[in-house]
């Protein structure tokens, strides 16, 4: 897993326009998108995720749900992401079954990625590594944690938090393999060009 991790910015965006740009950066290539969608609409939830699980097949992209083990279950995701209110790893795995791709937020925490190996994830994300408006009461990060749980696990690494083409690089060579983005991506003027310029930065073809 390596490249650019896109979540979906259903904040700003309706139904209408979300499918349409996000299959325009699924075009730019990405290595995994995430469905984040805080509202308690369920029958929209169930219709978007349907239809980007779509696009994702289409584009031969991993598609996660952020939170929500029912939610992955029910339109056949290829996983799910789990913060600190969610459930835990191996209670997802229990209900997605061995094949699923289980994400877990570390935040700032070495022994919270070194726990969340230990009980099956199959990827970490740490963050936020600069400003965001995407997310309320975020954690800070240093680009430092990266390189040190490079040191202590063998998983991916994810990488979230304000990050830009500008400001990537720090993150890149202390060892991210995956930059988790959203808004400035779904907010760009050139939502393409700019994942091509993220995969450009982080050596990805």
């Amino acid at each position: 897993m390596r490249g650019v991790y896109a979540v979906t910015d259903c904040e700003n965006l309706s139904t209408d326009a979300l499918l349409p740009v996000t299959e325009e950066i699924l075009r730019a290539g990405l290595v995994a998108l995430q469905y984040r969608d805080k509202s308690g609409d369920r029958a929209k939830r169930k219709h978007e995720a349907r239809e980007l699980r779509q696009l994702c097949r289409k584009h031969g992209c991993l598609f996660i749900i952020n939170d929500d083990v029912q939610l992955a279950r029910s339109v056949g995701s290829d996983g799910v992401h789990l913060g600190r209110e969610d459930c835990d790893c191996k209670t997802a795995r229990t209900k997605l079954g061995p094949a699923a791709i289980i994400g877990v937020s570390c935040y700032n925490s070495l022994e919270k990625a070194q726990a969340a190996a230990a009980n099956g994830a199959d990827y970490v994300a740490f963050g936020s590594f600069f400003p965001t408006t995407s997310k309320r009461n975020t954690v800070t990060a240093a680009p430092a944690i990266i390189r040190q749980a490079k040191e202590k696990i063998s998983l991916p690494i994810a990488a979230i938090g304000g990050i830009t083409p500008a400001n990537c690089r720090t993150l890149i060579e202390h060892g991210a393999d995956m930059l988790v983005v959203i808004s400035s991506i779904y907010q760009a003027e050139d939502p393409y060009s700019t994942v091509k310029e993220f995969n450009r930065l982080i050596r990805v073809t």
